[in-house]
């Protein structure tokens, strides 16, 4: 194997920690869009503009999910080292099925309430098809299921952001610094 070859295996590839922390980026919007949103009154411009962005950025996360998975198909995961233990790495994978999960179901549960409250996803000038009939008790019924995950999603970006640290100060491992964008460019220039 040559060495640029295994100078690649050293972390993700950019494409990967591009979209990765394009992610969290683009998470962190959507949610202060929609919690900060209360600062304005009910039906003012700037309140109906932050849901908008809202919805279109979740939008935009739901669409990075396949880009991200199509990555992850095409560019092997560089190994942990030192190799945590089984159970550990069995953990990450169920973190990781978790996160991506909850990556698709948001949206798409977000798509399909303003489509049951009769309403189509704003995306950039744009519409969205309607996915659903108009159908007010389904509307709150999504939306309900909409709210519960994304509170949940907090959870689940803390644990996966706690265990990165974790395995960074207290395992000593390489796990952070596989994805960190400034360790890959450090040993690529190396």
């Amino acid at each position: 194997m040559n060495t640029s070859m295994q100078d690649t295996r050293r972390y993700f590839n950019p494409l990967s920690i591009t979209a990765h922390w394009l992610t969290l980026a683009l998470l962190a919007a959507v949610y202060a869009l929609i919690e900060l949103k209360g600062i304005f009154p009910k039906g003012s411009a700037p309140r109906e503009a932050m849901k908008d962005w809202h919805f279109m950025l979740g939008m935009v996360v739901f669409g990075l999910v396949f880009v991200r998975l199509a990555l992850r198909a095409v560019f092997t995961a560089p190994p942990v080292a030192p190799a945590p233990a089984l159970w550990q790495q069995r953990m990450a994978t169920a973190m990781h099925v978790l996160l991506y999960a909850f990556l698709l179901a948001m949206p798409l549960l977000g798509w399909l309430t303003l489509n049951a409250k009769g309403g189509a996803v704003p995306f950039f000038g744009y519409e969205l098809p309607m996915l659903l009939a108009p159908d007010r008790s389904l509307a709150h019924r999504l939306e309900d299921v909409h709210e519960a995950i994304g509170t949940l999603g907090y959870a689940l970006v803390g644990v996966h952001a706690a265990a990165a640290l974790f395995h960074h100060y207290f395992m000593r491992d390489n796990t952070l610094a596989l994805m960190w964008p400034w360790a890959a460019r450090a040993q690529s220039t190396r």
